[in-house]
């Protein structure tokens, strides 16, 4: 009698588990048909983010513009022969890079950088990293990243100097 019970029980156990399942791809299925609601953001970019972007702007403001929150999709062309274009958009999409300094008179991307904060340091986001710099380098745009929210204009400087002498020495364009 007691193994009917528990057998009674894992059924009704499994039946509610199929309900619930249900009914969350039901709802999912409801608010794809709906029109989505948006409220505006009070910050674009987080506070570390934004004194980072006013010390990046003054530093570099004569020759590049500074655009934050750059999508890999607006910077890179996906449509490389001899690859599946949609696969690869796929791969890009979504990813971004929190700063882009682009040529002020021709607005060409000239270097993509990173501000890496305590999330770079989590396993999925250190293989995330590595493959969008290997997609950088492949791409002959510079990728360069700051860990230290305090850095100086002159470490700026520097960093973009060297960045500039690596991809001049690899032949990219910069």
């Amino acid at each position: 009698m007691e193994n009917y019970v528990i057998l009674g029980l894992i059924v009704l156990a499994i039946v509610l588990f199929k309900l619930v399942l249900s009914s969350a791809s039901t709802k999912r299925k409801v608010l794809k048909d709906n029109l989505y609601s948006y409220a505006a953001k009070s910050f674009m970019m987080t506070q570390t983010e934004s004194e980072f972007f006013l010390k990046l702007d003054h530093v570099v403001s004569e020759r590049y513009r500074v655009f934050p929150q750059v999508h890999l999709s607006a910077l890179l062309d996906h449509k490389v022969k001899g690859q599946d274009w949609k696969f690869a958009f796929r791969h890009i999409n979504g990813k971004s890079v929190d700063f882009v300094l682009c040529d002020k008179e021709t607005l060409r991307p000239t270097y993509a950088i990173e501000l890496d904060d305590l999330t770079h340091e989590q396993s999925d986001r250190r293989k995330r990293d590595l493959e969008v710099e290997r997609i950088f380098k492949e791409a002959n745009l510079p990728l360069v990243r700051f860990k230290n929210k305090s850095v100086s204009e002159t470490e700026i400087i520097q960093a973009l100097s060297n960045a500039r002498k690596l991809s001049e020495s690899n032949g990219q364009r910069v």
